[in-house]
C-alpha cells in the first residue's frame, strides 16, 4: 500500500501562482502515471493533468498553458506548477497513482487526501 500526501495549496489572488506537490510513501512502481485531479464545490471531480513514469504530460483544456506537471522519481514526488490563477481553479487537489493506456489516464485506488486551492481577491 502507498499513502499519497498533497501539499502547497493556499489563497492566492488572480493571476496568481502556486505549486503543488504530492509525495509518496514508498517507490512507485515503474510504468506507473501520476495525476492530479480537482474537485470543486457542487461539482464532480476531474482531471486536470497526468503523467507518465517518463515524464509527458497531458492537461485538461481548462489547464493548458498555465498548468505543469511533472515529477521526480527518484524523490516519488509528482509537482504541479499553477500560473495565471482563475477563480474558477478553486477546488480541492488531489493526486493519484494511476495507468495510461493509448492516450487516457485511468486513476487507481491510491488517493491523496486533498490540498485546497482558493484563488479570490
Amino acid at each position: 500500500q502507498v499513502r499519497l500526501v498533497e501539499s502547497g495549496g493556499g489563497l492566492v489572488q488572480p493571476g496568481g501562482s502556486l505549486r503543488l506537490s504530492c509525495a509518496a510513501s514508498r517507490i512507485i512502481s515503474t510504468g506507473n502515471a501520476m495525476g492530479w485531479y480537482r474537485q470543486a464545490p457542487g461539482k464532480q471531480r476531474e482531471l486536470v493533468a497526468a503523467i507518465t513514469w517518463g515524464g509527458s504530460a497531458n492537461y485538461a483544456d481548462s489547464a493548458k498553458g498555465r498548468f505543469t506537471m511533472s515529477r521526480d522519481n527518484a524523490k516519488n514526488t509528482v509537482y504541479l506548477q499553477m500560473n495565471s490563477l482563475k477563480p474558477e481553479d478553486t477546488a480541492v487537489y488531489y493526486c493519484v497513482i494511476g495507468i495510461t493506456d493509448r492516450g487516457m489516464f485511468y486513476p487507481g485506488d491510491y488517493w491523496g487526501q486533498g490540498t485546497q486551492v482558493t484563488v479570490s481577491s
